[in-house]
């Protein structure tokens, strides 16, 4: 982790929890909070500029995923910031913008979370879907496509792999340390 690659914005640094992974290569600006155990792979930007980003624990963000927030305005006095839940996995490529994720979430390779969308618990999110804006995602389900429809309720194995797509990224997380 270089000194570089994570900033204040207007004074306001990151906040890094315990036991975390930020590549090199990453770049995080801000008010951001990394909860433990979190890891951030190559070429992830995350701007934490115009309002806040949370991340939860245990919780990864792939390569060259980007993260970014709505700002305050008189139609939106509170903006929209970026809330990651527990145990979410978030593919590569993807791009997170203002939205809320609850826990137990997979995000697959090259989606796109819109401004205000809502991905309550245990949600599996295809490879490149469109989540538009506002939009809620009930826990329970698959949903793919452009724009994002449900599918089909989540299979027990689904279900179960959501939480230990989180748990192997916390041992490749550790590795990383390790080595």
């Amino acid at each position: 982790m270089s000194i570089t690659n994570i900033r204040p914005y207007k004074g306001i640094h990151p906040s890094i929890g315990a036991n975390i992974y930020i590549d090199s290569s990453a770049v995080l600006v801000g008010d951001i909070t990394l909860s433990e155990d979190v890891s951030i792979w190559p070429l992830v930007a995350a701007r934490g500029d115009v309002n806040t980003i949370t991340i939860g624990s245990r919780t990864n963000i792939q390569d060259g995923s980007v993260l970014h927030v709505t700002r305050k305005s008189p139609s939106n006095p509170q903006g929209n910031p970026l809330i990651i839940g527990d145990d979410v996995t978030i593919g590569h490529k993807c791009m997170l913008h203002g939205c809320q994720l609850g826990n137990r979430i997979l995000v697959g390779m090259g989606a796109i979370i819109m401004d205000g969308a809502i991905i309550e618990n245990d949600v599996f999110i295809g490879a490149g879907s469109l989540v538009p804006p506002n939009k809620t995602l009930v826990s329970g389900y698959l949903y793919v496509g452009n724009p994002v429809k449900q599918v089909r309720p989540l299979k027990e194995s689904e279900a179960a792999f959501l939480k230990q797509s989180a748990i192997n990224y916390v041992e490749l997380k550790n590795d990383y340390l390790n080595d």
